[in-house]
């Protein structure tokens, strides 16, 4: 199990039955980024594979 794996259950476990917009999520990034400033290139790393998503279907 990753360390991350402890921040995504909390995740699921807190807001798993809530349906969020993309929106909604960007502005959560940026105000995570603006509070972190030392994540902004993991941030965007995620926000880049997030937007791309659909390049991995097949």
């Amino acid at each position: 199990m990753y360390f991350t794996d402890r921040g995504i259950e909390e995740l699921v476990a807190r807001r798993g039955e809530e349906e969020v917009t993309i929106e909604w999520l960007a502005d959560r990034l940026r105000a995570f980024v603006d509070a972190n400033p030392a994540f902004e290139d993991a941030v965007e790393r995620l926000a880049s594979f997030l937007a791309r998503d659909d390049e991995f279907d097949e």
